[in-house]
């Protein structure tokens, strides 16, 4: 059966053991697990792996730098030297993790990424032109580390992260061998998924962490949808890696459909930041509370099962508690104000084709042409209690003497009242155009953004980037307008 989860990630080094001085203390080991502890997360999932060895005490494995003489950088000599300072006193930082989130009510999870370890052969690596899951070698070493969390370990279950390539980790086999050895995936799930389900005792939860659309996927080697209608997995969590620039409207219906008619989850992740410094004289920001709630609302209203957070701004304050403790329930997320946005291209999408419609450039002025932006409300705007709604479009290289021309579901948005301000204070470049919607307004659901550049200034031949598009939804008693 589907299962309400809420779901906190750490990777155990840019929020973790990258930050703490060795000897590590004990209440420092906890920090992960405390800061969410009294919210609505229920389930704690800790990141074991990276390409060069895990964050635990492994003896399947190699432990992070117990292979190095010396370090590059600082942080990662912290890391090393805070687990081997626990190891010294007999202590394993998964343990410690592990005991934590059961003694706060939580269940743990380990996440372990797929296509790499520490002690491999380097031109195994497909990110190398290697064969990767081709040698039986990498496939048997991983799953050494399957049993390990599964029976060595209490944890609730293991996490495999298919999706960590390219950003994170290589992919599992190369595009040219998908043909001959794509079989072995599915395989290798199954095998993995018995040894966590048929350990002594209660059963293990076997999560798949999955890129968003099936096309990806399949591209990759992962027929997600087999997976599902075959029992492989208990949950699927779908994502772009290292994108990290919050989306509210990732295509997964197809996903929510696959899952449910298999009685599995599905818990998509949100990702942490509002923009990053890939935008024109931007520096990265985190998400915002409404602008999170109005994520979490929209897959909810698609039938995700819970919400998976992650990579918050850390330590973690009164801002991302408030919002860990809202994503938990639809009804709390459904009433307060709610900032929709329009998810950005970034490298990491661009890397695994993952198609978003920002930025949006219109080379030169044409009436006949309309640039569209699709976008999902989870809101009602019909609903008395909307008291307000406002669209935001940020553009690049536009003036006031062009015309730029909008439309919602094909209706035009010409008379309503648009006020216009600078987007930085630094750097007024861009502008903010705000559209205050009181007769042309969305719907539940999904909706069609469309724009036309239909006069340019006398003089000016740059390009308009469409920056920006968001949709504010306020709330309150009483309906707005007379």
């Amino acid at each position: 059966m589907p299962r309400r989860r809420t779901i906190y990630y750490d990777d155990a080094r840019h929020f973790f053991l990258w930050n703490f001085e060795p000897p590590m203390d004990i209440r420092d080991a906890h920090v992960p697990v405390d800061q969410v502890a009294g919210t609505a997360v229920d389930t704690f999932i800790y990141g074991v792996a990276r390409d060069d060895g895990l964050f635990y005490g492994t003896k399947a494995s190699t432990m992070f730098g117990s292979d190095q003489e010396s370090f590059a950088s600082h942080y990662a000599w912290r890391a090393h030297y805070c687990l081997q300072s626990l190891a010294d006193r007999g202590l394993d930082i998964l343990s410690l993790l592990i005991d934590r989130s059961h003694e706060k009510g939580m269940e743990f999870i380990a996440s372990l990424r797929l296509g790499s370890y520490a002690t491999m052969s380097k031109e195994w690596s497909t990110r190398e032109g290697g064969g990767g899951w081709v040698h039986e070698e990498m496939r048997t070493h991983l799953m050494g580390i399957i049993r390990e969390l599964a029976h060595d370990y209490p944890t609730d279950g293991v996490e495999l992260d298919f999706a960590a390539a390219p950003g994170g980790s290589p992919h599992c086999l190369r595009s040219e061998d998908l043909l001959e050895h794509g079989h072995l995936i599915p395989e290798w799930l199954e095998q993995a998924a018995d040894t966590l389900r048929e350990r002594p005792g209660v059963p293990g939860v076997v999560g798949a962490r999955v890129y968003p659309t099936e096309k990806i996927n399949l591209a990759a080697g992962y027929d997600v949808r087999a997976w599902l209608r075959d029992g492989l997995v208990d949950y699927v969590a779908p994502l772009v890696y290292a994108h990290n620039l919050l989306d509210a409207d990732m295509p997964i219906e197809w996903l929510v459909e696959a899952a449910h008619a298999a009685d599995a989850s599905v818990y998509p992740i949100l990702m942490p930041y509002y923009n990053n410094e890939q935008r024109h004289y931007h520096v990265r920001e985190f998400a915002t509370p409404a602008m999170m709630r109005a994520a979490v609302a929209n897959y909810f209203a698609k039938g995700c099962d819970g919400m998976y957070a992650w990579f918050m701004r850390w330590p973690l304050g009164d801002a991302e508690r408030r919002t860990l403790s809202e994503i938990g329930d639809p009804d709390l997320v459904s009433e307060g104000e709610k900032h929709y946005i329009v998810n950005r291209r970034s490298r990491y999408s661009e890397l695994v084709a993952f198609e978003r419609p920002l930025p949006l450039e219109i080379a030169k002025a044409d009436p006949d042409k309309r640039y569209q932006v699709p976008f999902y409300l989870a809101d009602d705007p019909e609903s008395p209690r909307v008291s307000r709604i406002v669209l935001r479009v940020r553009a690049h290289g536009l003036v006031c003497a062009d015309k730029l021309e909008l439309w919602i579901n094909g209706r035009s948005l010409g008379g309503e009242t648009c006020y216009r301000e600078r987007a930085e204070t630094f750097f007024p470049y861009d502008q903010w155009m705000e559209i205050h919607l009181q007769v042309v307004r969305p719907v539940r659901g999904a909706n069609m953004l469309e724009l036309a550049l239909t006069r340019r200034a006398v003089g000016l031949v740059g390009v308009v980037e469409i920056e920006d598009v968001e949709m504010i939804i306020s709330h309150g008693p009483y309906p707005s307008g007379l």
